[in-house]
């Protein structure tokens, strides 16, 4: 695969807008000035500390010099170890295949080589300061001789160090985040109901599901997209390329008044930020499509490139929290899908999305995965949609989530409740990944320098603002009419031309 090419969608911005302003020596982002006039976005500057990303030079069984980049997340292995009958049972509660017991024994490991190396380094830097007074030339020769015994040594236990490092980030990568004490234990069956909106849709007539209207209506293509492309592809046709364009710009409309910052993103990622983001971008069943030659893969999510987009930063206190909105194209393998429960446009390789991504303080990060449900729940019931709020059991998390509320909207020709999005606190799992942390506030003191206080890390949170494929099926089969025709929901009209209708084509 060479390229990818991006659809834009309509944008009514203009850049002038957006206003940059210098980045000072603290690395962090800068506050906006005060105006009169309030731009609708936020106005953002990129800076950056430290890379995670580092280099480290190894020696192969040739002798020569092999060049390894190993990025290191942030993890509190004091924190795991002290805790460790917690986080046992969270990898269990989570059906996890973490090796908790193999991260303590490395962590262990790593301590004790960690000791003997910085002894004996000191044990170098004696000898070094020895021969620095007048010495007899046996004592000078002594002390060269067990300066050179030091180096050797020192040489092989940095060599241990940095394998044992590289090991216990490969496996404690593998700890899921911890879990909030209200989500309930087990299966996706375990997950709890926490709110129901409207009622099902009661038709006089036999329903038809999304793909039987969509060939009636001619709005769908699977056949000529089976040949191009293969399997779980479709062309959209006709007035469903207005409703795809209707839905996201009433989405971005309705969430930037909601005080998010509209973003499209790349869609094509660094391997390490599909990894650090808590995503598998290698294995048999994983979802990530990677690019072959190249260490970069297609995004799933715009989670992904927005969760980078302040990689490696100390961000300004006053500038959180960060609300993202953002269209993408997503990719997806969906290994092991099949059957008629994925029919149609409900499971598919490729399909547009509209993400909203926050970045906050760790004491906020609750309140927001609250305003991000109600923000769906508020979007779903304004197209009258009947739908379900649930709590997601323990086993259902991600590797990143805390906490996960997923909607589950009725699709009568289908016969089922389908997810049509989640919103999940990702606390600081991805954030300590990623190396995004902000420089807190700092009371005034006649000791304290500004701007040199200690940093933390932020809270990350994602939400499906709007999934096209699967919202185009709600709408499909909850506003069908007898006549074969679909009624367009009230809010799109505006974002269609004023199109109330789409009927059925003339043979």
């Amino acid at each position: 695969m060479q390229t990818v090419k991006l659809a834009a969608i309509p944008a009514a911005f203009s850049s002038s807008c957006f206003m940059f302003r210098p980045v000072t020596k603290t690395l962090g982002l800068i506050s906006r000035r005060n105006h009169s006039q309030k731009p609708p976005f936020r106005l953002l500057a990129r800076a950056f500390s430290a890379p995670a990303l580092q280099t480290i030079d190894t020696t192969d069984n040739k002798g020569g010099v092999v060049v390894k980049p190993q990025w290191k997340a942030a993890i509190d292995f004091k924190w795991i170890r002290d805790n460790k009958e917690a986080v046992s049972a969270n990898i269990r509660n989570r059906n996890s295949n973490a090796n908790l017991e193999l991260v303590l024994e490395l962590y262990e490991k790593m301590l004790n080589v960690q000791k003997e190396v910085d002894r004996l380094r000191e044990e170098r830097n004696a000898v070094a300061n020895k021969m620095k007074g007048k010495l007899e030339p046996s004592e000078r020769q002594k002390l060269i001789e067990e300066g050179k015994n030091l180096k050797e040594g020192l040489v092989t236990l940095e060599e241990d160090l940095v394998k044992l490092t590289d090991e216990l980030q490969q496996e404690a990568q593998c700890i899921p985040n911890m879990t909030h004490p209200d989500v309930p234990v087990g299966g996706e069956d375990c997950s709890i109901i926490r709110k129901t909106v409207g009622n099902p849709s009661v038709f006089n007539f036999p329903v038809k599901d999304h793909f039987q209207l969509g060939k009636a209506l001619d709005i769908f293509d699977f056949d000529a997209a089976a040949e191009v492309s293969g399997s779980k592809f479709y062309y959209l046709k006709n007035e469903a390329v207005m409703l795809e364009m209707g839905l996201i710009n009433w989405t971005l409309s309705e969430v930037i008044k909601r005080g998010f910052t509209p973003l499209t993103t790349p869609e094509i990622v660094r391997s390490s930020v599909v990894e650090k983001c808590g995503f598998q971008p290698r294995g048999a069943n994983t979802q990530v499509y990677s690019i072959e030659g190249a260490d970069q893969c297609l995004i799933g999510t715009a989670e992904i490139p927005v969760g980078g987009i302040h990689m490696d930063s100390i961000l300004s206190e006053s500038l959180l929290p960060l609300k993202y909105a953002a269209f993408s194209h997503c990719f997806r393998t969906e290994a092991g899908a099949a059957g008629t429960a994925t029919r149609g446009l409900y499971r598919v390789h490729q399909f547009s999305k509209l993400e909203m991504f926050v970045f906050c303080q760790p004491e906020e990060s609750d309140s927001y995965h609250e305003e991000l449900i109600r923000i769906e729940e508020d979007l779903y019931s304004s197209l009258g949609l009947h739908f379900k709020t649930v709590d997601m059991a323990t086993e259902d998390l991600g590797a990143p989530a805390y906490r996960k509320f997923d909607v589950e909207a009725w699709m009568p020709g289908l016969g089922r409740y389908g997810e049509i999005s989640s919103a999940s606190n990702c606390t600081d799992y991805q954030s300590r990944r990623l190396g995004i942390r902000y420089r807190p506030s700092q009371l005034s003191s006649t000791n304290a320098k500004k701007g040199k206080g200690p940093t933390r890390f932020v809270h990350t949170l994602n939400a499906t603002a709007c999934a096209i494929p699967r919202m185009i099926i709600c709408l499909l089969e909850n506003y069908q009419q007898e006549d074969g025709s679909v009624i367009i929901p009230e809010p799109l009209r505006p974002f269609m031309g004023g199109l109330e209708r789409i009927s059925p084509k003339c043979s």
